[in-house]
């Protein structure tokens, strides 16, 4: 804490740290609260107000609360005021027209119809000479300590504050204040304050212990965290190590700890606390469309397979189920995830998977194998990179519903990608953008040909007012293969429009590209692939919101906008309802332009369409 001095008016310098607290409408166990501020454009009055208790006590609270809220007040908005800059105040607060301080708390009166506060909240101070010393290379203080700003209280606390993190930031992990002097000049008006540093010695990564794991081997928890042991100490690798031991998912919580002395000559030991979580999850889930039909999800997940935070996954689904054109699609993938594999950072994966398609212009069994990596970069990018081995078996149907083909694609790819999200929710963003590219060279076996799939997914957020309620979202989605020709690139590689993730308001997959074979004709995708959509939403309510969206989506073939290819558009309504994992989300859709289109489609989903 700053020693307090005042050359006019002492006050406690607990005080001067206090942090306001925000508040709301009141609700009062008294007849009439009347709050002014003396000299106040409105603005400091609701600072005031929002820390004190008396503005949120509830109704039903007996007369001695409300004395009690009453003397912590006067603390309360002392502290408030000197986070505003002004200290020497002058409050008032009367209960019945009786001084709440002069009540003691054995006569609290047994009942309280009236409550008046007045507040003088005196000039506004300004620094005169805020010194921190001595500062860590590279860290210059704030402006807001400079000379002449508003002596707000915390901003010394934040300037001291940033001067320790300063040399922490460069190894000196023990740096504290062991002088500090806060004089306030009230003829003057002005706040001045000298606070010595004492950085303490350069430490590096010692020991680390690891505590409250049950089922996680310590040698998995420590290699997880990835504390450089050795290294010159860093708290950004605290952080980094908390988030990795988080993001694996087999832990409720995880923090580290560091020890209070230094191990000679220079070591800091650290300790990993972890909370487990419980080693098992079913989930499912279910979407519906008016022409997609009904879908049907469920997982089985264990998080911790063989005590080393590995994560198996059991996955199912059932989709179209309903649907007026297709038959029932369903597949089944096993998956296993081994983090801190190689680095930290990098996540090890196997998986397997078979689906059973059942569409209307084609039927397939399709087989995917893959081995691969993971790699997050930062918080915000992460990468990946799989061997993949997919086969396909299928049979094409011809647009006369009774022609069929038999088809088979057999193929290695090596698929790399980054995803890049800046986003401040992933189930209901309003600002940043969400950016997903990936390039997939692939080796055809027989019939199959060789050559690269690209595609990219772009999401960006703009929100138009400070409470989020108008938020513009947009969204363009593209996608090429090179290399390969159309009949002799996998069928599953190939680019179909239509349906909640394309175009809304058209039937799931319903344009691609005609396919000649003598006089029968088949619609499959196309090779390149280009699709985009605007939404408006507003929030009418706390939960309750609407969206507007346009839809459009292109399919072509030997190159963008080619004499092949065609486009169609959607356009629709939704409505969202808030809950605490994200919106429900509902969308009417029709059909605008093109030759796909179906009539009307409602789609019911959890989290926003994008």
């Amino acid at each position: 804490m700053v020693q307090w001095k005042s050359r006019s008016l002492g006050l406690p310098l607990a005080l001067l740290f206090a942090a306001s607290i925000g508040g709301g409408s009141a609700s009062f166990a008294f007849d009439a609260l009347d709050f002014s501020v003396s000299g106040d454009d409105g603005a400091l009055s609701e600072i005031v107000q929002g820390a004190s208790l008396l503005h949120a006590i509830d109704r039903a609270s007996a007369a001695d609360e409300v004395l009690s809220a009453a003397l912590a007040d006067y603390g309360r908005m002392v502290g408030a005021l000197y986070g505003q800059g002004h200290y020497s105040p002058i409050i008032s607060i009367r209960l019945d027209g009786k001084e709440a301080s002069g009540i003691a708390p054995l006569d609290a009166p047994g009942r309280i119809s009236r409550v008046d506060v007045r507040i003088d909240p005196g000039p506004r101070f300004l620094f005169g000479t805020v010194a921190v010393h001595p500062l860590a290379a590279g860290y210059a203080l704030p402006a807001t300590v400079a000379p002449g700003a508003v002596a707000k209280s915390g901003a010394i606390r934040e300037a001291v504050v940033g001067a320790v993190d300063g040399w922490r930031a460069i190894g000196h992990a023990k740096t504290k204040v062991v002088a500090q002097d806060v004089v306030a000049d009230h003829r003057a008006r002005r706040l001045s304050a000298d606070v010595t540093l004492a950085p303490g010695p350069r430490v590096r990564f010692g020991a680390v212990a690891v505590q409250g794991n049950n089922r996680t081997r310590e040698n998995r928890v420590r290699a997880i965290a990835g504390l450089p042991q050795g290294e010159v100490y860093d708290p950004k690798e605290i952080t980094r190590a908390e988030a990795r031991l988080r993001r694996t998912g087999t832990f409720a919580s995880a923090s580290i700890g560091e020890a209070a002395q230094v191990t000679p000559p220079d070591l800091l030991d650290t300790t990993i606390v972890v909370v487990e979580e419980k080693p098992r999850r079913l989930s499912f889930g279910a979407e519906v469309s008016s022409l997609e039909g009904a879908a049907i999800t469920g997982s089985w997940m264990h998080r911790n397979l063989f005590g080393g935070a590995e994560r198996f996954m059991v996955e199912g689904n059932i989709s179209n189920l309903g649907a007026p054109d297709s038959g029932v699609d369903y597949g089944l993938s096993l998956s296993i995830e081994r983090p801190a594999t190689i680095t930290p950072d990098t996540t090890l994966r196997f998986s397997t998977s078979f689906e059973r398609l059942d569409e209307a212009d084609y039927r397939a069994d399709e087989y995917d194998l893959r081995l691969g990596f993971s790699h997050v970069f930062s918080d915000t990018l992460t990468g990946r990179v799989d061997l993949a081995y997919a086969y396909t078996d299928g049979v094409a149907i011809a647009e006369d519903g009774i022609t069929t083909e038999a088809y088979r694609a057999r193929s290695i790819a090596l698929p790399i990608g980054l995803t890049w999200d800046r986003r401040n929710s992933k189930t209901d963003a309003t600002k940043g953008f969400y950016l997903d590219a990936e390039v997939k060279p692939f080796l055809g076996f027989g019939s199959t040909g060789t050559g690269a799939r690209m595609t990219t997914d772009l999401r960006a957020y703009r929100s138009f007012s400070q409470n989020d309620r108008f938020v513009l979202a947009g969204r363009v989605q593209a996608g090429a293969i090179l290399g390969t020709t159309l009949t002799t690139t996998p069928r599953d590689d190939l680019f179909l429009s239509g349906g909640g993730g394309t175009v809304r308001g058209q039937p799931y997959q319903s344009l691609g590209v005609n396919l000649l074979r003598g006089a029968i004709n088949y619609q499959v995708g196309g090779t390149y692939f280009m699709a985009g959509s605007v939404e408006v939403r507003t929030r009418v309510t706390e939960r309750i919101g609407i969206v507007g969206f346009v839809d459009a989506g292109r399919v072509d073939v030997d190159g963008f906008f080619s004499a092949a290819g065609d486009w169609h558009a959607g356009a629709g309504l939704g409505l969202r309802y808030s809950t605490g994992f994200g919106p429900i989300r509902l969308d009417v859709a029709a059909p605008v332009a093109g030759k796909t289109g179906k009539g009307v489609q409602i789609y019911v989903g959890l989290g926003q369409a994008f």
